[in-house]
Parts: C-alpha cells; sequence; structure tokens
C-alpha cells in the first residue's frame, strides 16, 4: 500500500510517521509513504499556493493550478480537462480531506485497505478550489462534524486507521477483528431492546458496537473490583458478558450507533 500525502507543511509528518504501528509497518515494507511540498508545483516567486475567492468572502482558497500538477505528478499520467476527462484508476483513491466531506468510518478504512495507493490532498485556509473537488478527488472525507486548521492531522489519523487493517501491521491479526466499529449486530436482535419490547427495525439493518471495557491488575484497586466473572475462567459466560457490556457501552456513550438516538 502506498500513501502520498500533499501539504504545504511536510515536516508535519516527521512525528506521526516514525512512532508506533506507522513506523514498523514502514520499515516491514508493507506500507510506502511519501510526503510531497505542494509548494514545489508553482511559477511565482513567492511559491503562491492559495488566492482570493471570486465573489469575495473571508479567507484564502487553495488554487487549482498546484493541486492538480502534483497528484498528475505522482500518479504520472494526466487526469484530463473538461473536454476530455481522463479515467479513474480503481486501485487507487485521491482523497480530498475536508471538514465538508462525507464523514469517515471504519467500513471506510476497511474499503481503502483493500485498495494499492491513496493520494492525499491535505486543504488548508478556507478550503480548495471547487474543481479540486469535483473534477480531481475521487473523494472527499471529514474526519468529524468539526473544523481543524488544514488536513494534514486527518490525513495521518486515516493513514492509521487503514495501516493497521492490513495483513501483517498488527502483532496480533485479531486485534483489529475485536476493536469498537468491528463487532456488528442485526437490527432487531434481542440484544438490542430489552425483553419485551418491540422492533420497528429493519431485520437486514446492521448496527456496530463499541469495544467492551477492558481491565488488568490489579484485580482490585481502591476498592474497585474487576468483574468476578472475568477472572473466573468461563470463557464462554466471559464472551457473553462482554457482548452486553459492550452494547451497555454503546447505548450509553453512542446511541447513534445502535439505531437508539
Amino acid at each position: 500500500m502506498r500513501f502520498d500525502l500533499i501539504t504545504i507543511f511536510p515536516e508535519f509528518f516527521a512525528g506521526p510517521l516514525s512512532y508506533g504501528i506507522l513506523r514498523r509497518a514502514r520499515e516491514n515494507g508493507l506500507v510506502e509513504v511519501n510526503v510531497q511540498d505542494l509548494r514545489i508545483f508553482t511559477r511565482d516567486r513567492h511559491r503562491t499556493v492559495d488566492d482570493r475567492p471570486f465573489g469575495g468572502g473571508e479567507g484564502m482558497v487553495l488554487k487549482p493550478e498546484p493541486l492538480f500538477e502534483a497528484v498528475e505528478s505522482l500518479l504520472g499520467y494526466g487526469v484530463g480537462d473538461a473536454s476530455k476527462p481522463g479515467a479513474d484508476d480503481p486501485k487507487t483513491a485521491i482523497v480530498l480531506m475536508s471538514a465538508s466531506g462525507k464523514l469517515f468510518r471504519q467500513e471506510t478504512a476497511r474499503r481503502y485497505a483493500q485498495l494499492e495507493r491513496i493520494v492525499f490532498i491535505c486543504g488548508r485556509y478556507e478550503g480548495v478550489d471547487e474543481r479540486v473537488t469535483e473534477h480531481l478527488a475521487t473523494e472527499e472525507i471529514s474526519v468529524g462534524d468539526f473544523v481543524l486548521s488544514g488536513g494534514e492531522l486527518p490525513a495521518m489519523m486515516v493513514v492509521d486507521a487503514v495501516t493497521r487493517l492490513l495483513p501483517g501491521a498488527l502483532g496480533n491479526e485479531a486485534s483489529s477483528q475485536n476493536e469498537s466499529f468491528s463487532a456488528v449486530i442485526p437490527s432487531g436482535s434481542k440484544a438490542l431492546h430489552p425483553v419485551g419490547s418491540a422492533s420497528h427495525q429493519s431485520p437486514v439493518t446492521s448496527h456496530v458496537l463499541l469495544d467492551f471495557p477492558h481491565y488488568t491488575r490489579p484485580a482490585e484497586y481502591r476498592g474497585w473490583s474487576v468483574p468476578e466473572i472475568l477472572i473466573g475462567g468461563n470463557h464462554a459466560e466471559v464472551a457473553k458478558w462482554r457482548r452486553a457490556a459492550a452494547l451497555e457501552k454503546t447505548l450509553r456513550n453512542r446511541p447513534d450507533l445502535s439505531g437508539k438516538e
């Protein structure tokens, strides 16, 4: 898997790429990460990447020329123009990180993990020229309903989420299968509804669970004890408890995931 990160702050990525799973994945050849300075694709002496938007308004907007040229340089082919648009590579995604994009979810990460290459455009200022969104990026992605100063941090979040799904990236492959947003329960399941309640949801709709609570030694700390069932050795009962606890936590912290909001 190759990740390309187009940014005006290439130094930003030195830290995040040098630790943990991402560092090991790079060292083991599972992923290749290329950080591309957008200012290289400018032609004026000030290396200008932004301009004021037509129609007025606050702030500056990233210009289309350096972004198109940066992506085309990385891909090794043109993406076309209005008269003759180029064809998309199904194994490559060109992702614009933007507060206006579709929400990034675990299912998005799983889909990205099947690709061979992802090119990230890290937005800045008040956004990018809309022609980048419509005719260059294959997807516009947001990491949440809030605004950040740029797309660098969100891009790293996506890179991390995708990398940990690649075979060999984690020491224990089961780890990615037992995390939050990995467990799926069908709508209409008894697990979603108290005994005696009626379900009006479609049985084909699925919901995800947050991770179950974890405990470690000591078994008692400051008067708080680990649930007895977790240290009793009955694996079937432990699994049952964990699923119920994950459901309770999901309903408490993220009722939107269970359809109960």
